[in-house]
């Protein structure tokens, strides 16, 4: 007699192993910065959404706010502003949103903001 007629039964180190691989993407989806695009307010079409500019317009860090006007060497100005989960598209950025609070709120497993106090 073998074990041939038996269902195979799986170790637990193979089910611990996982349920780690399902709880670490959940938590590093809800670490993650949402994406974002460094974009030019001042360059807004209605069909085609904002124009992506070179990420060096909005600073360094995510929580720069206000406006940003730079030089693009051609004497033009660049508002530069961050702009999250947005549909990019041939140089372009369309369909998302300016607040970094309201783009983690849109997705994840969870992730929101909502127990904070409000702001």
């Amino acid at each position: 007699m073998g074990t041939e007629g038996k269902p195979r039964r799986m170790r637990s180190s193979t089910v611990i192993l996982g349920g780690m691989g399902v709880l670490a993407t959940a938590l590093s989806a809800c670490g993650s910065d949402p994406d974002k695009r460094c974009v030019d307010r001042d360059a807004y079409d209605y069909a085609t959404g904002y124009k992506v500019v070179d990420s060096k317009y909005c600073g360094s860090s995510s929580s720069s706010k206000g406006k940003r006007k730079s030089g693009t060497g051609s004497g033009g100005k660049v508002d530069g502003a961050w702009y999250y989960d947005a549909d990019v598209e041939r140089g372009r950025a369309d369909h998302g949103t300016f607040s970094r609070s309201e783009a983690v709120d849109r997705g994840g497993f969870g992730c929101s903001d909502s127990g904070s106090g409000g702001g």
